[in-house]
């Protein structure tokens, strides 16, 4: 099911890296820290869970796992988020360990952790059967491994594919958007696993500015929107920014001269076999 990425992985992954060190990415995720700490929430975490958090970014998971008593220790690809996400935990008081990781080649044994957690971030990974292989491998037989992944067709999905459309994405890549998918979601953890449920959820963007602004907010601070603008020429920069301000205003629900857009994401909960 997934295509084959280029051969030169290493160049791969480093563009990726250089994509979501660029801007400040923890601006966005401010925009999506509420829907990490709902998901959190229903989760059965007690005191001396042992949590793994795949990219962790700057920590919207991990923060709220350790704050009910978990063990928690986060991986990002990117190190300015694990710089931040060290330094919001600081300020929290909380004791959480984190490093610099790839999710498709965790530095962990087999077994070490009774969760699993990768909200909106292993999704981007270039390969996601090792994702899969690897999310399993560290997780305790009896254990959860817990996503949240764009849908295709909810408000990020849309984003993401307007941008392929002005970038192509690296060749051969499969698409990150379909971790939202459940058939794909099934096949990739067909083994290895005794329960699968998945439920489509809503998570609330909130900016206190309208569609111009919110374009701008993302050229500034979010590294693909960024990179996109980089790549292309000033015809193209135009109609990318008309582009993404009509797809803004399309799924904008404020009628404030501020910004509420929905957007749909699939939350996997698997239990290991």
């Amino acid at each position: 099911m997934d295509t084959k990425v280029p051969s030169d992985v290493d160049a791969l992954k480093e563009r990726l890296r250089s994509t979501w060190t660029a801007g400040d990415f923890g601006i966005i995720a401010r925009l999506v820290e509420e829907a990490n700490e709902e998901i959190v929430a229903r989760l059965d975490i007690k005191r001396g869970t042992k949590v793994l958090d795949v990219a962790c970014g700057t920590g919207n998971s991990a923060i709220p796992a350790a704050k009910r008593g978990a063990d928690v220790t986060g991986v990002d690809i990117a190190a300015n988020l694990i710089e931040q996400a060290r330094a919001r935990a600081k300020d929290a008081g909380l004791q959480i360990r984190f490093e610099e990781g790839d999710a498709e080649r965790l530095s962990f044994p087999d077994s070490a952790f009774d969760l699993v957690i990768s909200i909106f971030g292993a999704m981007f990974a270039p390969r996601p059967d090792l994702v899969a292989s690897e999310l399993k491998r560290v997780c305790r037989p009896g254990g959860k491994m817990v996503m949240g992944n764009w849908t295709p067709g909810g408000f990020a999905g849309k984003m993401f594919r307007l941008g392929g459309q002005y970038v192509a994405p690296p060749q051969g890549m499969a698409p990150p958007v379909q971790w939202g998918d459940e058939a794909v979601v099934r096949e990739r953890f067909r083994e290895g696993i005794s329960d699968l449920r998945m439920t489509r959820r809503i998570a609330i963007f909130r900016l206190p500015f309208g569609e111009a602004e919110t374009v701008e907010h993302y050229r500034k601070y979010f590294g693909p929107t960024l990179r996109t603008f980089e790549a292309l020429d000033s015809k193209g920069r135009d109609a990318f920014r008309g582009d993404l301000e009509a797809l803004f205003s399309e799924h904008n629900r404020a009628t404030d001269g501020t910004l509420l857009v929905e957007s749909e994401f699939l939350e996997v909960v698997a239990t290991r076999a």
